[in-house]
């Protein structure tokens, strides 16, 4: 299996410090000298724009993020627990339109308003008479 290292994960990896870095990258390499080592626990991202977006635990609170596809895995990116489920759930690999090049791209939720179909009345508030 070809193994990849994406900006993305190689610029995560810098942020963490010294000794999470030498965990992950152990566990980086693991996976590139046999990515079907039971040891190496992998759980898909269910929430996931990108089925193809999994999980690998460096230790209790690590996670590696990996793209499977084919014949290829893609070691994306490495944070905290949360930070790296959400970072995750907000992208996808695709191939860019004009390049062909393969990109991870972030997905953004588009929030639109609907305007009320039926005008809102408004009442006109009583004036306040202060008790005498």
């Amino acid at each position: 299996m070809t193994t990849i290292l994406a900006d993305s994960f190689t610029a995560s990896l810098a942020k963490l410090a010294n000794d999470e870095q030498k965990q992950a990258k152990l566990t980086a390499f693991d996976l590139q000298a046999n990515p079907d080592q039971p040891g190496l626990q992998f759980h898909r991202i269910d929430k996931s724009k990108d089925p193809n977006f999994w999980s690998v635990r460096v230790n209790r609170d690590l996670r590696i993020i990996v793209h499977k596809s084919g014949g290829s895995l893609m070691l994306a990116y490495v944070d905290h627990h949360d930070d790296a489920y959400k970072w995750a759930e907000r992208r996808r690999i695709e191939a860019h339109p004009k390049t062909g090049a393969i990109q991870i791209v972030e997905v953004r939720e588009l929030v639109e308003e609907i305007a009320s179909a039926q005008p809102v009345s408004v009442q006109p508030m009583l004036p306040l008479e202060a008790p005498s």
